[in-house]
């Protein structure tokens, strides 16, 4: 199926498409070429992508929570919203922390031999179902995690759910090299 949304093509970049690019990439990525597709095809609102992109990359790059349970968090709202192109990113990212394939495979599926990943992984599905969390699990996210880190995950699972919910909805699929990809990000140190 053809993606809804197709990633602007590069004749149609301008200053401010790569303008919008700065919070995330850096300058020799803002182009239709090294983006990506998600990137490419977000560029096409300049001013949506503009007021987002700072806001989103605070999760990826300045979050409180730690990189481990933040990648968990993703992995569990990818696979809760079928979402290809945030599993298939994500998966990659997970793998150049050190995750296993069956820790991965597992948070995906809400599971964790952790406890406190275990019980971040039910606070997404809390949230992800009922858009709260029970007064036992603020509790217990309380009594492990900052006020902060709690309010990071909050706030992590509602940024991811919106990228998940307009990359299904725009038809963004994973580009064949998200290995590479991630392992780039991981080397300029996220």
């Amino acid at each position: 199926m053809p993606p809804r949304l197709s990633p602007l093509p590069a004749d149609q970049w301008n200053d401010r498409t790569r303008e919008v690019l700065s919070a995330l990439l850096p300058r020799s990525m803002r182009n239709a070429e090294a983006a990506g597709s998600m990137l490419s095809t977000l560029v096409r609102h300049p001013d949506l992508t503009g007021a987002f992109l700072p806001f989103s990359t605070y999760f990826l790059v300045h979050s409180t929570l730690p990189d481990r349970l933040r990648e968990l968090v993703v992995l569990r709202i990818a696979k809760r919203r079928s979402c290809a192109y945030e599993w298939t990113h994500h998966f990659h990212a997970a793998q150049q922390l050190g995750l296993t394939e069956a820790e991965i495979e597992a948070a995906g599926q809400g599971k964790a031999a952790d406890p406190l990943e275990s019980l971040v992984l039910g606070a997404v599905d809390e949230l992800e179902d009922g858009f709260d969390v029970s007064d036992a699990t603020w509790a217990a996210l309380s009594g492990q995690l900052s006020e902060h880190q709690v309010m990071d995950l909050v706030f992590t699972v509602g940024a991811y759910g919106l990228m998940a919910t307009a990359f299904n909805t725009f038809g963004i699929r994973p580009e064949h090299d998200a290995r590479e990809r991630a392992e780039r990000r991981s080397a300029r140190g996220k």
